[in-house]
């Protein structure tokens, strides 16, 4: 049995995605590593998209998975939902965070707690460096 079968056959399919420097953003430079994990059940459920783990953001969890309503089976997933609009929903997601979802405390604080929101900006251009542009 080949190994893609094989996995198939267990759950495990995982794809690599990158959210690659996106300039005039906060975000510019960096070259975000997403898992997608697919399950069997896919596409009648979403796959889990992750980012390593403590990735910085208002609506990512600490262990790195993304909490967007199209990656919600009970609420907004649909199977007609294709890999690149998971993966542009997520693009927006973290351009134009949702403060309502909120899953990180210092985070959210930094984010709603501040007018000019300057030191979220600075942490979310330090991680950009945490995660250079691939070569």
């Amino acid at each position: 049995m080949s190994k893609a079968l094989n996995e198939k056959k267990l759950g495990l399919i995982e794809r690599k995605a990158w959210r690659k420097n996106h300039p005039h953003t906060d975000w510019e430079g960096g070259h975000y590593s997403l898992t997608m994990h697919f399950s069997e059940d896919y596409p009648s459920q979403p796959p889990k998209c992750k980012f390593p783990k403590g990735f910085f953001h208002i609506n990512v969890y600490p262990s790195g998975d993304v909490c967007l309503s199209i990656l919600n089976a009970g609420f907004g997933w649909s199977p007609a939902i294709t890999v690149k609009q998971i993966l542009v929903g997520i693009q927006e997601l973290l351009d134009l965070p949702n403060p309502s979802s909120s899953l990180q405390f210092e985070c959210n604080k930094l984010y709603m707690q501040q007018q000019d929101k300057t030191e979220c900006k600075r942490r979310v251009k330090e991680q950009a460096k945490q995660y250079p542009a691939l070569v």
